[in-house]
């Protein structure tokens, strides 16, 4: 019998990384129908304490992404799920085709998690930012991309994700970030969580930015706004539902993602809003730019990304309606 899933406290700053390790050992634990493919970067990544306890459940391939990925295809025709583990650069850049074309053109069932990825990654600089992933996962057909807001979140969505068929992304955050949800907690792949009522305007906002949302709206209800704030963690399939009622209700959407402003979170509820309820929208992301190297914790307000970057945007929303 598996021992009970320990939640962090809310509040406490954790890393979605630090939520993968401990998430695996509870799901190497619970189940065995899955195992886990590493790219050796398992220390970089969150795995390294599943690696050493279960060994027998690691296929280890070296610094060989699309081999990797490729074997993937494989061990789930043998009827296992693998949980495919490395850098977001290089599972979702280096080893595109392998996970477009072996992977989910078969509609395979297999579960890519990537840490490193946006301006979160830091010193490791622009080659190791992936700005880029959700664009380039979202655009493949019938793939479940996940962005989890708090390290209890995301031990939640990986349970879900190991539950759902078919392939999925899911983003790994490297940095500590604040704990949002008190545990246990659940998830449901498809479906936005709305943390902050509000009438002025949306935030939507998906992974890390999400606190900084959470902390935006707190300085702007103390300038007499009243911000609405969701959480988007799965970008796809997107909550269309959520994000028309924001744009019925509120007038204004302003989305906030450490990721390209072209091909993202923006980019699915612009394409949702067009469709079915035109609203103004302003976008908080990376420029049409590349990263640069820095602490994490100061790349946000040089790129304006943070909770600044999110008031920002929320008044220029607000003087546009």
């Amino acid at each position: 019998m598996a021992e009970e899933l320990e939640y962090w406290a809310k509040g406490e700053d954790v890393s979605l990384r630090d939520a993968f390790g401990r998430v695996l050992l509870h799901a190497g634990a619970m189940r065995d129908d899955w195992v886990l493919l590493d790219a050796d970067v398992a220390g970089g990544t969150g795995a390294k304490p599943f690696t050493q306890d279960m060994p027998e459940r690691v296929m280890q391939f070296g610094i060989a992404e699309q081999n990797m990925m490729a074997a993937a295809s494989g061990v789930a025709d043998s009827g296992l799920i693998p949980v495919v583990s490395t850098f977001a650069a290089f599972g979702t850049m280096r080893a595109h085709e392998q996970f477009r074309t072996a992977v989910c053109y078969g509609q395979r069932n297999v579960k890519l998690c990537c840490s490193h990825h946006g301006l979160d990654v830091g010193p490791d600089g622009a080659t190791a930012q992936a700005l880029e992933d959700l664009a380039t996962m979202r655009a493949i057909p019938d793939v479940t991309v996940i962005s989890p807001a708090d390290a209890n979140e995301f031990m939640a969505a990986f349970h879900a994700v190991l539950d759902h068929i078919g392939p999925v992304y899911m983003r790994i955050g490297r940095s500590a970030t604040p704990v949002l949800y008190d545990g246990p907690t659940s998830f449901t792949i498809g479906k936005a969580d709305r943390l902050r009522e509000g009438d002025d305007v949306t935030i939507i906002a998906t992974g890390v930015m999400v606190a900084r949302s959470l902390q935006a709206a707190e300085t702007l209800k103390a300038e007499g706004i009243n911000a609405r704030v969701v959480n988007m963690a799965t970008i796809k399939p997107l909550d269309n539902a959520e994000v028309i009622a924001a744009a019925r209700e509120t007038g204004a959407i302003v989305t906030a993602e450490d990721h390209s402003i072209i091909g993202g979170l923006g980019g699915a509820v612009a394409e949702c809003l067009a469709a079915h309820q035109p609203a103004l929208v302003e976008f908080v992301g990376i420029k049409d730019e590349f990263g640069k190297s820095g602490e994490h914790d100061e790349l946000p307000a040089l790129f304006g990304i943070d909770a600044a970057g999110v008031v920002a945007a929320c008044k220029r929303a607000i003087a546009r309606k």
